[in-house]
């Protein structure tokens, strides 16, 4: 049986267990983002701009249909993570077998439906006719692996619940290496465009799902999965719907807000879509690196309130909103100043189009890359709330401070001046307001705590 030391979240220091935690995650989030990078590089080199903006065009949608299914798998998360700290063994091995079962279930449903409704939400969100047949076809093979992506995803939210954010990364490794060698198999050998790097990605997931649930399987503690145990718990079940579905809607609200965006977007044309998906890549990395610290927020916060520990609670924000804006400040500002050779590298000359391409990219992270931070901050003081299971009051200050803001913003400020700057000026101006929201309600609910509970120690 594999042996593993799971981290002690609710005693001694914070910071050096914060960065532990978060770095290996950092980068699996990144290796997982290579999975579309990939795609979009060799596409964007090997098969043309069309091809570019068709997977490019994509990334709004999956978002939108993958975020409300996997939202429950930060319930799970959330749920481990309080029951470890309460050291509640049972209730441990209950919650990770029944979000295997759910996670199964789950994942058929999020493919069916990402199959029979993808050509359509892409007419919907008005897709270029030249581009359209391609992004259907992407998306039709990308679903297919949907149920293994959501499996791997429960199966990591377990292991993040106990600390233990290194296997994920090991498993991302050598499904990413597949993923990329695929990719250019597929495309440049076989010459498959599209059909091919969506293949790929599929093969990847399955890959990724098989090993994290062998690491399951091998564990020597109340994490351990055995096969004959697992079912669905109603009570375990209920919970992290509770706490999970509300981070799953906000999920999706966010992404229909950019789907009304990436609507506006392709109005300007292919070539405008396909700068604007090389941007919204290179982002991604950035962002996925301060997602990292929104995890450890809600783990961190999530073992201490079942240990029952609200200045601790408090130490772990304050850690992680100073973490996050060195992360977040850095790296974006780095990738707008770094703008031309990142955006180079997703763009082929070869039909004339790569600086127009390069300067709508550059426009975009104009307004996005410098001021991420503020997302970041956003990110981390949601966390805090769900880890305490407060779970609808983000989803609900998101929903207006965020999704109906842009949404909004789109069909006035943008409709009174049609350009980019309009559309994209909305990202920071939205994080902002919804930080401020959040952090209100954290200092709010964390005092509550703090008076229903004796004074414990850090």
């Amino acid at each position: 049986m594999s042996k593993v030391k799971n981290m002690d979240m609710v005693n001694g220091p914070l910071l050096g267990k914060i960065l532990r935690f978060s770095v290996p995650l950092m980068l699996s989030g990144m290796l997982q983002l290579l999975y579309n990078a990939a795609d979009v590089i060799v596409v964007g080199k090997f098969a043309g701009a069309a091809s570019l903006a068709a997977v490019g065009s994509t990334g709004s949608l999956v978002n939108l249909l993958v975020n409300l299914f996997m939202g429950v798998s930060v319930g799970c998360n959330v749920l481990v993570a309080r029951y470890y700290g309460a050291r509640s063994e049972k209730s441990v091995s209950e919650t990770v077998h029944c979000a295997v079962a759910a996670s199964a279930v789950i994942g058929l449903l999020a493919g069916a439906v990402g199959l029979i409704f993808s050509t359509p939400l892409l007419r919907l969100m008005g897709s270029p006719e030249d581009v359209l047949p391609l992004a259907s076809l992407y998306l039709k093979i990308y679903f297919c692996g949907m149920p293994f992506n959501i499996m791997y995803n429960f199966g990591a939210a377990v292991l993040r619940a106990v600390g233990d954010t290194r296997r994920p990364l090991y498993i991302l490794s050598a499904a990413g290496l597949v993923n990329v060698a695929l990719n250019l198999l597929t495309v440049i050998v076989f010459s498959m465009g599209v059909a091919g790097v969506a293949l790929a990605t599929a093969v990847s997931q399955l890959i990724s799902c098989a090993l994290v649930l062998r690491c399951l399987t091998l564990r020597d503690d109340c994490c351990r999965l055995v096969r004959k145990e697992i079912r669905i718990y109603g009570d375990k079940l209920k919970e992290m719907i509770r706490i999970g579905l509300p981070a799953g809607i906000q999920g999706s609200l966010f992404s229909l807000s950019n789907v009304v965006i990436q609507s506006s977007i392709n109005s300007f044309g292919s070539t405008v879509v396909a700068g604007n998906a090389a941007a919204s890549n290179i982002e991604g990395f950035v962002y996925m690196a301060m997602n990292s610290i929104y995890q450890a927020s809600i783990t961190f916060v999530s073992q201490n309130f079942g240990a029952g520990k609200p200045e601790r609670i408090r130490r772990v924000i304050g850690i992680c909103m100073v973490t996050v804006t060195v992360i977040g400040g850095t790296l974006g500002l780095a990738a707008f100043f770094l703008h031309h050779p990142l955006l180079g590298i997703y763009a082929s000359d070869a039909e004339g189009l790569r600086e127009q391409i390069i300067a709508v990219g550059y426009t975009r992270m104009h307004y996005v890359c410098a001021p991420y931070f503020l997302c970041g901050w956003m990110e981390v003081a949601a966390g805090g709330l769900r880890g305490l299971g407060r779970s609808w009051l983000p989803t609900s200050i998101a929903l207006l401070g965020s999704c109906v803001f842009r949404i909004v913003w789109i069909n006035t400020v943008f409709r009174a001046s049609q350009t980019l700057d309009m559309i994209y000026v909305s990202y920071p101006i939205s994080w902002a307001a919804t930080f401020a929201a959040h952090m209100v309600f954290f200092l709010i609910a964390l005092h509550g705590l703090q008076r229903r509970l004796p004074k414990q120690t850090a």
